[in-house]
């Protein structure tokens, strides 16, 4: 039997994770290449609409308010329904779970993908996210998930992202990607760790600075952290499907609709009124 906190957070949850009309971006490229441009490992950022999404997107100051692992068709044994385009996420409501690719069709989306990763650590990342599927989490701490009922806090943009440690729980851990941002530690993969300087003296004046990194807790790393990771690549499913500018098809625009950009204002748009 549910625990009276637990039943209320769950309510809550649902309300706070529902999708809004009208809130939804569009994705810039068709699915199928999206589909056909994912890799094994991938990271895909979603920018999603939900009360909890906007939240996030306005604490982080990012576009993007979930992650997902891309893991192809390494779940089939044991999800064959799902097909051969799966994700790993972690969602507050349902835990940790497996669905199609197809969940995020017709959604704004980035893929983020790490870079020179062995077979055998690709396997390594994606069974390590999957160890933790059905993992629910604790919806018991309510005051947690009651700070997204304020999707924008009015606090200084230097606080914001310190909204996400304050207090966080369970269901914060949920929200934010450190299902994934674990996953990748398990293999010493860094996303944002924090740097060390070590200078040594080498030959009399010659000092070599070397960085050692240190892996940050993994509990709240956010979507944007993968985005402006400097070891995870853009990839863009438009480019990688070969495009071509000069196949492009250009409207014909009536000349007086051809107005150069360093043209100087009309005498119309000029004029102030009396």
């Amino acid at each position: 039997m549910f625990h009276p906190l637990h039943r209320l957070g769950r309510a809550l949850a649902r309300y706070l994770s529902k999708p809004r009309v009208g809130a939804m971006h569009f994705g810039t490229s068709r699915y199928e290449m999206l589909e056909t441009s994912l890799r094994p490992a991938d990271v895909l950022l979603v920018d999603g609409s939900s009360r909890i999404g906007s939240a996030i997107k306005y604490v982080t100051q990012s576009s993007w308010s979930h992650a997902a692992l891309y893991v192809g068709d390494a779940l089939h044994d044991r999800f064959p329904a799902l097909g051969a385009h799966v994700l790993i996420e972690a969602d507050v409501v349902e835990g940790v779970r497996a669905l199609p690719l197809e969940a995020y069709r017709g959604a704004h989306t980035r893929i983020c993908r790490p870079v020179g990763l062995h077979a055998g650590e690709i396997e390594q990342v994606i069974e390590h996210a999957a160890r933790r599927l059905g993992q629910l989490y604790d919806m018991r701490n309510v005051i947690d998930l009651m700070r997204y009922l304020l999707p924008t806090p009015p606090v200084p943009g230097r606080w914001r992202r310190r909204l996400l440690a304050l207090g966080s729980g369970e269901p914060t851990r949920a929200i934010c990607s450190s299902l994934i941002a674990a996953a990748f530690h398990s293999v010493r993969y860094p996303i944002l760790p924090m740097l060390e300087r070590d200078y040594r003296q080498l030959r009399g004046a010659q000092r070599a600075r070397r960085e050692i990194l240190h892996i940050r807790s993994s509990r709240l790393f956010a979507p944007r952290d993968f985005d402006i990771s400097p070891y995870f690549r853009i990839v863009k499913p438009m480019i990688e499907s070969g495009f071509d500018p000069h196949h492009l098809s250009w409207a014909t625009l009536a000349s007086e609709d051809l107005v150069p950009a360093d043209a100087p204002p009309s005498t119309a748009s000029a004029q102030t009124p009396d």
